[in-house]
C-alpha cells in the first residue's frame, strides 16, 4: 500500500485519479480546501496549496501526484509546505509547444508561448522550470485533450448532448481538422509505470497515436449514443469557439517515449462509450456551454447545408 498525495481530488483529473488509487487499496490523501463533496475512500487534507504552514510537514507520501499546478508560486509552495517525499509526478500540458514548431511535436523541443493557449501553456512552463530545478527527478506528463469518466468539460459531453437530441451537428468547415485524445484512466497507468519502473525519461508527451479528424470524433461520439451524426459545415469565418468545444488549432504529439509506460492506449470508442454511460448518470456535472443557444440564434436556417 502507498501513500499517496492527490493535489485537489474534487474534479476530473484529480478525482478520478484519486478514486482509481482508491481502488487499487492505496491511501488517497487529497489536498484541497473542503469546497466540494470529497472521493469516497479518501483521507482529506483540508488547506490551501498557497498558505500550508505546518499541515504536510509531518506526512511522508511515496508518491505526490500534483494535477492541479498551474504556474511557478503553485509548484513553489506545495514543495515549501511538503515534508518528506518519493516520486513527485506533475500533471502539465500540450499547451507548452509553441504553435509555429514542426509537427508531431516531441519533448525535446523548446518549450514557448503558444498564442492559442495564451498564458495557460507559459504558466505551465515556469511550473515545470520550478519544479524541476528544485526536483531534478521529479516527473512531467504533458497530455492532449484529456476524455473520460468525470469530464466536467463540455467538451464529448456536447457532442452526446446533440445526438440525444437528434440535433444536426454544426461542423467547422469541412471537420477535416486532427484531434489527438487521452483516457483518464490510460494517464493513471502511464503514472503506475512511472512509480513502477522509474524510467529514464523524466517528460512525456502522452497521448493516442490514434490521430481523428472533428468528423471522425462527432462520428463517433454519436454512433455510442446510438445516433448517426448529420452535417452542416459553417464557413471559417465564424469562430468555432462560439458553437464548438475546441480551438481551430490543430496539433499533434509525438508519443513514441510513451510506450516505455503504455503498452495501448484505450481506444478512441471504447473510451467515448465509458465517457457517454458515466454523463447519462451525471449530466449536472458538467459545467455546460451555450454552444446549442449560440446555434439556434445565430446558425441554424443561416448556414446552407
Amino acid at each position: 500500500m502507498k501513500n499517496i498525495l492527490v493535489t485537489g481530488g474534487t474534479v476530473f483529473v484529480s478525482k478520478y485519479i484519486a478514486k482509481y488509487y482508491t481502488s487499487l487499496g492505496d491511501k488517497v490523501h487529497v489536498l484541497n480546501r473542503n469546497h466540494h463533496p470529497q472521493p469516497e475512500g479518501t483521507y482529506l487534507i483540508e488547506a490551501d496549496r498557497h498558505h500550508l504552514g505546518e499541515v504536510l510537514k509531518n506526512y511522508f507520501f511515496d508518491v505526490v501526484l500534483d494535477i492541479n499546478g498551474y504556474d511557478r508560486q503553485d509548484v513553489s509552495d506545495l514543495l515549501d509546505g511538503l515534508g518528506e517525499f518519493g516520486d513527485y509526478i506533475f500533471i502539465s500540458s500540450s499547451a507548452v509547444y509553441p504553435e509555429h514548431l514542426p509537427q508531431p511535436f516531441e519533448e525535446t523541443m523548446k518549450v514557448g508561448p503558444n498564442r492559442y493557449w495564451g498564458n495557460y501553456g507559459t504558466d505551465k512552463i515556469e511550473a515545470e522550470q520550478e519544479l524541476l530545478k528544485r526536483v531534478p527527478g521529479a516527473y512531467i506528463l504533458r497530455p492532449p485533450y484529456l476524455y473520460g469518466p468525470m469530464n466536467n468539460v463540455y467538451r464529448e459531453a456536447f457532442v452526446f448532448d446533440c445526438a440525444m437530441q437528434d440535433r444536426i451537428f454544426y461542423l467547422p468547415q469541412d471537420g477535416s481538422m486532427k484531434l489527438q485524445f487521452f483516457h483518464i484512466h490510460d494517464l493513471c497507468k502511464c503514472i503506475d509505470s512511472i512509480v513502477r519502473l522509474h524510467p529514464e525519461d523524466h517528460v512525456f508527451n502522452v497521448g493516442d497515436d490514434q490521430i481523428v479528424s472533428i468528423r471522425e470524433w462527432v462520428d463517433a461520439c454519436y454512433r455510442v449514443a446510438g445516433k448517426e451524426a448529420h452535417y452542416v459545415s459553417v464557413p471559417e469565418s465564424v469562430n468555432p469557439r462560439e458553437y464548438f468545444s475546441f480551438y481551430n488549432y490543430q496539433y499533434i504529439l509525438d508519443v513514441r517515449r510513451q510506450k516505455e509506460l503504455l503498452d495501448a492506449p484505450i481506444p478512441l470508442t471504447e473510451g467515448l462509450k465509458s465517457s457517454y454511460e458515466w454523463y447519462r448518470k451525471h449530466p449536472q456535472d458538467v459545467k455546460k456551454m451555450e454552444y446549442l443557444k449560440y446555434i439556434d440564434e445565430h446558425l441554424a436556417e443561416k448556414v446552407e447545408e
